[in-house]
């Protein structure tokens, strides 16, 4: 079973010596995010600020910070053990006959076991204010100097289909207007973005109703950073993280649903015919991200623990937390990937890339023209149109090695030959594009070029030692004094 909420893993954390009580007075304006930014380049721990000033709340941050905490959060020991667990699950065939039905019943009810399930009540709603709250009251960061406010940077958004009644799970800066309004950062590609627009479309007033989730335990939080695919609930995939249903309770003000276990629930609406100018903001790119107009969230009820803790994270410069995150993304979804394209033998997408800016593809080639198959697949996969830069290898090139990448992806391309432009949607935070959300990306086949393909040259061999040398040499390392590790 996962972490019961996100308490239990700090406690988790700091019994693991990963975690660092700040008992100095730290301001949220600009020191926490400084303090922060030198801890994680660093490989340091988690960080606890007891005292955020101008709070009595006190604030956790990078708890996501690390490979190890990545994994401790997903109660695993790689990250490939998730990535097995959902390529078991992907593997059901149908049954062909009576015992293979038989066999398939215990994987069927632990599937059923991960379905969200609705409960009375939950500590979130141990105090709840309609009228006399103030977002003042939390340790909202503001991150860098040239941010237009304070931003809330890790909320669960739930919004919910107009049409349909379908619940989505969004990860949407917020930016703290005043005590009780905040922008709605959701990107036009955004589900988000999408209700709204479904909302308004009908004759554009009105209210769409939202509900803010902040602080759950580490597999529910993640929960608006997974790409899942548009039919799956993002909480029936938190559950299947976290080996146990996500509880949740009806908010007080408005007609959805939140994590039982949430620190913090801010509950609200945006006016269908309301925009106000939001940003800039620091974001993940290392650079700002500008201004633009964007929905007003209005709140009327917060609900929250006692005590509650504050959950924030910081981007910009890579890399931050988000990069671990984005790591496990990477793993826990290439079955995925792989199910829908087998070819596929493993992805990379290195920090400094800051995840749409470049891919890294290997793949087993077996007909001409197969890795520009590959990237026009990739454009069209969800969140991975936004890639500007995919690099086909071919199978053999260990893509989570860069050195590798950079040596044999170099050596196999003709750049007029192997590269090649398309026009298309691009990230709303990419500020390089010739448009808001519409640009160019590129993809280069850099995988051995065959004679079906044009290629009317032998390909050379790589330059290797023959095994023989190798293992003589190997039997004579310790005779020869040479205090260096073998090279390979």
């Amino acid at each position: 079973m996962g972490y019961r909420d996100l308490r239990e893993f700090v406690a988790h954390l700091e019994r693991q010596g990963e975690l660092k009580h700040i008992t100095a007075e730290v301001d949220p304006v600009f020191e926490i995010t400084e303090i922060t930014d030198r801890v994680t380049k660093a490989g340091g721990p988690a960080l606890f600020f007891e005292h955020p000033k101008g709070s009595r709340v006190p604030l956790v941050i990078n708890l996501l910070g690390s490979h190890r905490r990545m994994n401790m959060a997903l109660g695993v020991e790689r990250l490939d053990d998730v990535a097995n667990r959902v390529k078991s699950f992907l593997d059901v065939q149908s049954p062909q006959g009576f015992l293979d039905k038989v066999k398939m019943l215990p994987k069927l009810a632990e599937l059923g076991s991960f379905f969200p399930k609705t409960v009375k009540s939950g500590p979130c709603k141990e105090v709840i204010r309609k009228s006399d709250f103030s977002l003042g009251e939390f340790p909202i960061l503001k991150c860098w100097p040239q941010d237009g406010g304070r931003y809330i940077t890790w909320p669960m958004v739930i919004t919910k289909n107009p049409e349909t009644g379908k619940r989505n799970v969004g990860c949407y800066r917020m930016q703290v207007f005043d005590d009780r309004s905040t922008g709605m950062h959701w990107q036009t590609q955004k589900h988000g973005a999408e209700h709204f627009r479904s909302a308004r479309s009908r004759d554009g007033k009105g209210k769409m109703e939202v509900a803010v989730a902040i602080g759950s335990d580490p597999a529910t939080a993640l929960a608006g950073i997974l790409p899942v695919p548009p039919d799956l609930d993002e909480f029936m995939f938190s559950g299947f993280l976290r080996k146990d249903a996500v509880e949740l309770v009806r908010c007080e003000t408005v007609g959805l649903e939140i994590p039982a276990n949430a620190e913090i629930v801010l509950e609200g609406y945006v006016n269908l015919g309301e925009l106000r100018t939001e940003g800039p903001f620091g974001d993940h790119t290392g650079f700002y991200s500008l201004e633009g107009e964007y929905p007003v969230f209005h709140i009327t009820c917060i609900t929250h623990r006692k005590d509650p803790l504050y959950l924030t994270t910081i981007v910009g410069r890579p890399p931050q937390e988000d990069y671990f995150m984005g790591h496990a993304i990477e793993r826990i979804f290439l079955p995925v990937m792989k199910m829908q394209f087998p070819e596929i033998v493993d992805v990379s997408m290195p920090a400094e890339g800051i995840f749409q800016n470049l891919m890294i593809v290997a793949i087993r080639k077996s007909y001409p023209g197969h890795a520009r198959k590959v990237m026009n697949a990739i454009w069209s996969l969800g969140q991975a149109m936004f890639t500007k830069v995919v690099i086909v290898v071919d199978h053999d090139v260990d893509v989570q090695n860069p050195g590798e990448v950079v040596w044999k992806a170099l050596c196999a391309i003709d750049p007029q030959r192997d590269i090649e432009f398309v026009l298309g949607p691009v990230d709303t935070l990419e500020h390089a594009s010739r448009l808001q959300d519409y640009g160019s990306k590129m993809g280069v086949d850099a995988t051995r070029k065959w004679p079906s393909e044009g290629f009317g040259r032998r390909w050379p061999d790589e330059v290797r030692m023959n095994p023989e040398t190798i293992a003589r040499v190997d039997a004579m390392w310790k005779s020869l004094g040479i205090d260096l590790p073998r090279h390979n």
